[in-house]
């Protein structure tokens, strides 16, 4: 039988910068940021127009990524740089965040604007670390090891959110002055958290030499693009992705706004993804061992079956009960989704070429993340309607899903 742990300290490391940078994910990005946003520094708009914002800075933040992600990729591969690549990325991250703090009432632009800034040391990061799987994993370890990246970020995004929800709820305990008060604290513990956590990859994680005779300028990264189009698995896996992907991302963003248009309460919102975070962990190394036991492919088809089944039913939500019934549904399978994606991805790219090939696939998430909170706060914009924009999702799941099928499921 497959055992469940990994087996080196380079694999530890490397899983550990997703419990690092993971906060960001859970108490900024998807859980205090759009609150905040909505009573605090957008508090006068009315609640479509600080929808329509937030998923236009979100947009412009990941189409940004998205186009500096190839590229980034090819001079990491170049260079041996994926390391150092990751740290100037964690820095962009952590610094705006830490800006957040000082950001004051009704300042939604300069807010906006960190928060931004934020989201691409966030995501531009994730380029360099994915792309070091190929050198901490076996590709027969691969779904394991990506599983348990996957599922330490849920627990130790999960345990630093529980922290700084209570702190949100009783601020009198920790000697704050109020709510508001203990949000801002909470964007500097993510802002520590993110640091102090992200060193064991830096000291412990040896990646592999520059690939001999690559090239980092954007006439190699126009022969990617070619090479990659030739490679009939890599290019259907990643537009397969592109749509599945869009509806995963645009799930996990809009989610509180979407429960806050609809009138329920921010708290119970905000407990939801906490229990989402819980749900997820074990889930997410279950389905590490289920990919190993069934096939990546059939359990990534598991995954989006139930997204495809909790979007459904989201169009005709009516209670907070429904909303944490269905939060739990996504807990189950978002992680598995993600970690098997990203593990499929590895065993059909050449992995000298890691960086580069995960920077097309990072791109692709992110041209995912572009339309699909754009989308979202378009329809409701437009329509009055958060309810309308959700069923869209459901041809981006069938869609991705079929594509999938027509990818052959590469050999250990």
């Amino acid at each position: 039988m497959t055992t469940l742990t990994l087996k080196t300290r380079a694999a530890w490391s490397w899983a550990l910068y997703d419990w690092a940078n993971s906060t960001f994910a859970t108490t900024v990005l998807a859980g205090f940021f759009p609150v905040l946003f909505k009573q605090y520094w957008a508090g006068e708009m009315a609640a479509a127009q600080s929808t329509f914002w937030l998923g236009l800075f979100s947009s412009a933040a990941s189409l940004l990524v998205m186009l500096m992600s190839p590229w980034l990729g090819t001079v990491a591969d170049r260079h041996g740089a994926k390391k150092r690549l990751l740290l100037l990325f964690t820095l962009i991250g952590v610094l705006p965040t830490l800006g957040l703090f000082w950001a004051g009432e009704g300042q939604w632009l300069l807010a906006a604007l960190l928060f931004a800034a934020a989201s691409v040391g966030f995501f531009g990061g994730l380029t360099f670390y994915d792309a070091l799987l190929v050198d901490v994993a076996a590709p027969e370890e691969s779904d394991r090891v990506s599983a348990w990246g996957y599922a330490l970020g849920y627990l130790g995004g999960g345990l630093l959110f529980a922290l700084n929800v209570v702190m949100a709820t009783k601020p009198e305990w920790f000697g704050l002055a109020s709510a508001t008060q203990a949000v801002k604290v909470s964007f500097l513990m993510v802002a520590a958290w993110w640091t102090l956590f992200a060193l064991p990859l830096f000291f412990w994680v040896k990646e592999r030499p520059a690939a001999a005779g690559t090239d980092s300028s954007f006439a190699a990264l126009v022969a990617l693009l070619r090479q990659a189009a030739g490679r009939p698995a890599v290019f259907t896996f990643l537009i397969a992705y592109w749509l599945y992907i869009d509806g995963v991302h645009t799930v996990i963003r809009m989610a509180v706004d979407f429960g806050m248009a609809l009138g329920f309460d921010s708290n119970s919102l905000v407990a939801a993804l906490l229990m989402v975070q819980f749900i997820a962990f074990p889930a997410a190394v279950a389905f590490g061992y289920l990919g190993e036991r069934i096939g990546t492919r059939r359990a990534i088809y598991l995954g989006l079956l139930v997204y495809v089944g909790v979007t459904a039913w989201g169009y005709s939500l009516q209670t907070e009960r429904q909303f944490f019934l269905m939060a739990g549904a996504i807990g189950l399978v978002q992680g598995g989704v993600q970690a098997l994606s990203r593990s499929f991805y590895s065993r059909l790219i050449p992995a000298d070429q890691a960086g580069a090939y995960f920077g097309l696939f990072n791109m692709v998430g992110k041209f995912a993340a572009v339309l699909g909170p754009l989308l979202v706060g378009a329809v409701a914009l437009v329509s009055g309607s958060n309810r309308l924009s959700l069923l869209s999702l459901l041809v981006l799941f069938a869609l991705g899903a079929w594509l999938l099928t027509r990818v052959k499921e590469p050999r250990s």
